[in-house]
C-alpha cells in the first residue's frame, strides 16, 4: 500500500525510452528537427490551455514551459528537450517537476502524457513518423 501512496506524493516525472508508462515513453520522429521544434513552441505556447513558455534555445533544443492549473492554481515546469538522436531522427524528452511542497497526484506525469498527445496532433503524425527505440532495427544495431 505504501507503494501506492509514494506514486501519488511523487513531484516529478520524466521521460525514458523504456519506461513501462507509454506517456512516459518521450518521442522520436522521423520528422525535421524544425518542423518539431516549431510544433513543441506552438503547444507549449499556448497550444494548451495554462501552459505559457518562459525561455527557449533552439540552438540547445531546450524549450521551458510553465504549465499552470485554470482556477486552482497548481503550477508545473516543464523541461523539452529536442534533438537528433544517434541515427539521426528527432527526439523529444521532457522532464516535468511541481512546485509546492506536496506531491501532485500524478499531475506530472499528465501534463507529459498531455504534451505529447497535442504535440502529435499538431504535427498531424502517421503511425511510421514515430519509431520505438526499444523495437525498431536501426537501434539495436547501436547497443
Amino acid at each position: 500500500m505504501s507503494g501506492l501512496l509514494d506514486k501519488l506524493y511523487e513531484k516529478q516525472a520524466n521521460t525514458d525510452m523504456r519506461a513501462t508508462d507509454m506517456r512516459l515513453r518521450g518521442r522520436t520522429y522521423t520528422i525535421p528537427f524544425e518542423d518539431v521544434w516549431q510544433s513543441a513552441m506552438r503547444v507549449g505556447g499556448g497550444g494548451i490551455v495554462g501552459w505559457s513558455i518562459g525561455r527557449f534555445d533552439d540552438g540547445q533544443g531546450l524549450i521551458e514551459a510553465l504549465a499552470k492549473t485554470p482556477f486552482l492554481g497548481f503550477e508545473t515546469e516543464v523541461h523539452i528537450q529536442i534533438g537528433l538522436d544517434q541515427i539521426g531522427q528527432t527526439r523529444v524528452d521532457a522532464v516535468a517537476v511541481s512546485r509546492g511542497d506536496k506531491g501532485d497526484w500524478g499531475r506530472s506525469k499528465r501534463r507529459i502524457g498531455r504534451f505529447f498527445r497535442e504535440l502529435d496532433g499538431d504535427l498531424c503524425i502517421q503511425s511510421d513518423q514515430v519509431l520505438d527505440p526499444s523495437t525498431h532495427p536501426a537501434y539495436a544495431e547501436d547497443s
